[in-house]
């Protein structure tokens, strides 16, 4: 009797505690998980600097990089601060390749693992040479921002920015000089946006374009007015040959349209004459 007791007793609790098993696996592989749609790749850095327990001024850092430039071309914290963000235990640690946050000397180095034309441009230019005799230079982050990196642009250039350091008057030269070719960009970049809308293929336009926006971006960092005025001429001539090329597909796509118009006009009246003279009394 007490064995058959014993019996009853394993049958109610085992299920129970499979069940129990069940369910905490249940949640932490489920639940915790995405498994509707795209699959998400869990990235450590961004997860505990979103967590509540996270100070604020922490998780500010992956609201501000989650409208940068940055995010925008999926580079990442461990892309610029190394680290695995794949492993929340060893994600800061130095044997998987984590530095942290550079020293404000080693700004210019630390961008220009990636940015190597302009850090080159950078350490030959005024800003380079105040930083490197006196250590108090402005470097990347002084015009550009921390984790909110915009698309660099021309209003970069702005009074409110420059005169931390100097006056605005050879800023504002600088960005006189650049104007001209920044703003044949801007409306390039428009209208390869209207081609690309339009099912027209401008990959290899768009990479010629973002080329030549490398180039002369980096040719700014020199902070010469008069180089950049020099060289002017020859971005523009760049950019003219490409943008030949746009207007010729632009063409191309305005008679398109109005060739197939007129095909729809002609049809449309071959047809009202068909109509009309089915209409008319037979002899």
């Amino acid at each position: 009797m007490r064995y058959l007791l014993y019996l009853l007793i394993a049958i109610i609790l085992v299920p129970s505690i499979a069940a129990a098993g069940y369910r905490e696996e249940f949640e932490r592989e489920f639940l915790s998980k995405p498994w509707a749609g795209e699959q998400v790749e869990v990235d450590a850095c961004i997860g505990c600097h979103s967590s509540d327990t996270m100070k604020q001024e922490y998780r500010w850092i992956v609201e501000n990089w989650k409208s940068s430039w940055h995010a925008q071309n999926n580079i990442s914290c461990h892309d610029c601060h190394g680290g695995d963000p794949k492993d929340a235990a060893m994600s800061m640690s130095p044997s998987r390749g984590f530095i942290g946050t550079p020293k404000y000397a080693e700004v210019p180095d630390f961008c220009g693992k990636c940015h190597i034309g302009i850090l080159k441009n950078y350490l030959e230019s005024g800003h380079g040479k105040a930083l490197k005799a006196s250590g108090r230079g402005p470097v990347c982050i002084t015009c550009h921002g921390t984790h909110r990196i915009d698309k660099a642009s021309i209003d970069i250039i702005n009074e409110q920015t420059c005169t931390k350091c100097h006056s605005y008057d050879r800023a504002r030269r600088m960005k006189q000089a650049l104007f001209v070719v920044e703003k044949k960009m801007g409306d390039m970049e428009r209208d390869l946006k209207t081609l690309r809308s339009e099912g027209i293929f401008v990959d290899e336009k768009e990479r010629s374009l973002f080329s030549t926006q490398a180039e002369f971006r980096a040719l700014f960092h020199t902070v010469d007015v008069s180089l950049v005025s020099e060289r002017t001429d020859d971005f523009t001539k760049k950019l003219s040959i490409l943008d030949k090329n746009m207007q010729d597909t632009f063409a191309e796509l305005r008679f398109r349209k109005n060739f197939s118009a007129f095909l729809m006009l002609l049809f449309a009246g071959m047809g009202v004459i068909i109509f009309i003279y089915s209409k008319l009394p037979k002899e």
